[in-house]
């Protein structure tokens, strides 16, 4: 019963509920941007390279022709899919933009607002403000 006890405080832990919710959403998060860069973004940049998909690019490195992917891999050919890295790398890059993104934006609300240069001091004498650089107080008339 100890070791049940011990896994159940474990996973209470506030970190782990942390992680755990950060797993879900990082991978719904990647699901939305590799149907993002399938959908929307490929598409259009296929077009631009005459029609064609960038997952269908691929050279057989044991002979042949075949005009897709699909028929290459039903053939058995091996085959060097630089059509899918392209897309793997633009998932990528579109991910790791966005997670800086809002790391940056983090960030920016944990910083403290400098502090402001003070331009008032209290006089000595009577406790009045007066800017820094005087050398008498304009109230009481005492040496600063």
């Amino acid at each position: 019963m100890g070791l049940v006890k011990e896994f159940k405080e474990f996973a209470l832990k506030g970190s782990v509920l942390d992680l755990a919710v950060g797993v879900v959403i990082g991978a719904a998060f990647g699901k939305v941007v590799t149907s993002f860069v399938d959908d929307i973004l490929m598409p259009p940049l296929g077009l631009i390279a005459g029609n064609r998909d960038f997952s269908s690019y691929f050279v057989t490195l044991s002979g042949g022709h075949f005009d897709t992917l699909a028929q290459a891999k039903a053939a058995g050919a091996n085959t060097l899919n630089y059509g899918l890295f392209v897309n793997a790398l633009l998932n990528f890059l579109i991910i790791a933009f966005a997670i800086f993104l809002v790391v940056q934006r983090i960030n920016a609300m944990r910083r403290q607002p400098e502090a402001a240069t003070p331009t008032m001091r209290d006089c000595p004498e009577c406790l009045s403000p007066v800017p820094i650089a005087a050398r008498r107080c304009k109230f009481c008339s005492a040496a600063i």
